[in-house]
């Protein structure tokens, strides 16, 4: 089972890899000194996204579970067949 993090920001979803015990603190962290720039690291490769966050910002964190199976050329040939008309 794969389990992707959601981080809704004002609006804006992010999602992420376990484990976001850091980031979360590192948030929490921010949000109690008044603002601070936290960098949300990307879900496959790159730099990151740094975000501002300040008290009284809309956070929201859920958890996806997206399982672990990935279709192969066979399942998606099937799947076709089912809907064809």
């Amino acid at each position: 089972m794969a389990i992707v993090n959601r981080l809704t920001v004002d609006g804006r979803d992010y999602f992420l890899p376990d484990p976001v015990a850091e980031l979360k603190q590192q948030i929490l962290a921010a949000i109690k000194d008044g603002g601070g720039y936290v960098n949300i690291p990307p879900l496959r490769g790159g730099p990151g996204i740094d975000i501002l966050f300040s008290p009284g910002m809309p956070v929201t964190w859920t958890q996806i579970d997206v399982g672990e199976q990935v279709p192969t050329p066979d399942d998606v040939a099937d799947e076709q067949d089912e809907f064809d008309v």
